[in-house]
């Protein structure tokens, strides 16, 4: 670092500045002082205000410090809208280009990933990111967070339809209970047969026989995900979505309320990178 770099406008305003209170502060301190010393006591005008018989005199405020005062106002607005903070260099806006810069190199040497070498990223970054709440095996810490390993398979569903889904921070609300719903418990495993096969992205049950009696019971959840499955417009989760990494990527980029906590976006995530947890995160549900 240079010292007293004169050719860097901040350097140069904050000398003048630290100069002008320093001669300022002098003249003021030698005038006060001159002043008490030519000015005598009976001369002084006491206030009609008096405490426990104390007196207060009449003591104006200083032309320099009003002064001193009024200038300082005048530079804060200055320094605010034309000066340092709006004009000049921000480290908030550094690290902003940084970042940026960043993910464009990172994007450009990560954009043909396989994807096997996805999932092995997706791992990478789970466990530094995701583990302490879900854990390393993402079965989550006994009720401590969302057991991953049911993600986006047709058994992730059939517990979302009984306990219900606090969901991601959509305007259409929590999803309740089975029960709160009145779905029949015999209907759950059906329409997760159909969700999963006909509408998720997991095109497959292992409950073939049960699709067309949750297509029926399916009435239910389509007033609120729509008869699509599509969420109405980002007013519910859009299930088509669902068993493929763009459902997780949708978590990481809006949070997740739960029943313990809110989980938070996760906006130091890339799209990459975002990606690469997702895949990780389906990979655990087909077993892979």
């Amino acid at each position: 670092m240079q010292w007293l770099n004169l050719g860097d406008n901040i350097n140069l305003l904050s000398l003048i500045g630290a100069v002008l209170i320093i001669l300022i502060t002098l003249v003021i301190v030698s005038r006060m002082f001159k002043k008490m010393k030519e000015e005598k006591k009976d001369e002084a005008e006491l206030s009609e205000h008096q405490w426990d018989e104390i007196g207060e005199y009449k003591n104006p405020i200083p032309t320099g410090w009003a002064v001193v005062f009024f200038l300082a106002i005048v530079w804060a607005i200055w320094y605010f809208l034309w000066g340092y903070p709006l004009k000049a260099f921000s480290s908030i806006g550094q690290y902003n280009e940084e970042v940026k810069a960043y993910n464009t190199k990172f994007e450009e040497k990560f954009k043909n990933l396989s994807s096997k070498d996805k999932i092995a990223m997706g791992q990478n970054i789970f466990l530094v990111q995701c583990s302490p709440c879900h854990g390393i095996t993402a079965d989550g810490i006994n009720g401590k967070a969302q057991n991953l390993n049911i993600w986006g398979s047709e058994e992730g569903i059939i517990d979302v339809i009984k306990h219900g889904s606090k969901g991601m921070n959509f305007p259409g609300g929590e999803m309740p209970a089975a029960a709160d719903l009145g779905i029949a418990q015999e209907d759950i495993p059906a329409i997760a047969a159909y969700v999963a096969k006909d509408i998720s992205a997991i095109k497959q049950t292992k409950n073939e026989e049960l699709v067309e009696k949750g297509k029926q019971a399916y009435a239910t959840c389509a007033s609120c995900h729509g008869e699509d499955g599509k969420g109405q417009d980002g007013i519910f989760p859009n299930l088509t979505k669902y068993g493929s990494a763009a459902f997780v990527v949708d978590v990481l980029h809006s949070g997740k309320k739960g029943f313990i906590g809110t989980m938070p976006a996760f906006p130091t995530l890339n799209d990459i990178q975002k990606e690469a947890v997702g895949e990780y995160v389906i990979s655990l549900s087909r077993g892979e």
